[in-house]
């Protein structure tokens, strides 16, 4: 677990199913993510399962839970992830309606970018974002990362903009 002056990031469990399923079928995050088939409790226990879970065992990362550390529910996530067309692993976040512009992201992914030197040993990280997602290429530039290239996207017809930063 990873906590910030008001945030606690921690692996995702079958607890947050309910939070997946609204944040996978939030009309920004199909719009500027994808579509990841997650319609019901069930499917999002499969998604965690197969993808979070998986990757904190054999990554020693993964998505993680967003929440605010004086209690309440999940606002967000955030983490690293190793895709494998990519050569590093790459910063993900998506987070609620309610919860965004608010720096919550940003203090997220501060916090999983110093983990990720601290305590992963990184040296570099990606990210990845469609050309028009204003909102996520603000937050990339002000976290230190550079734009890339163009590549194709491993989940839409669109291609998306590759950014790295030396941590």
């Amino acid at each position: 677990m990873i906590e910030t002056a008001r945030l606690r990031i921690r692996d995702l469990g079958a607890s947050d199913a309910p939070f997946i399923v609204s944040l996978l079928n939030d009309p920004a995050f199909l719009r500027f993510i994808g579509d990841r088939g997650v319609r019901t409790v069930g499917d999002a226990l499969e998604y965690i399962e197969k993808g979070p879970v998986a990757s904190y065992a054999q990554h020693g990362f993964g998505l993680q839970a967003v929440e605010p550390k004086d209690g309440g529910g999940a606002m967000g996530i955030c983490g690293l992830l190793q895709r494998e067309e990519l050569e590093a692993p790459d910063l993900g976040f998506a987070f609620l309606p309610d919860f965004r512009g608010r720096g919550a992201a940003r203090e997220a992914a501060e916090a999983v970018l110093q983990d990720a030197t601290a305590r992963l040993g990184l040296r570099r990280v990606l990210a990845i974002t469609q050309a028009d997602n204003t909102a996520s290429i603000t937050l990339l530039e002000r976290l230190g990362f550079h734009f890339e290239r163009m590549l194709p996207s491993p989940h839409t017809s669109v291609d998306v903009r590759l950014y790295s930063r030396s941590v």
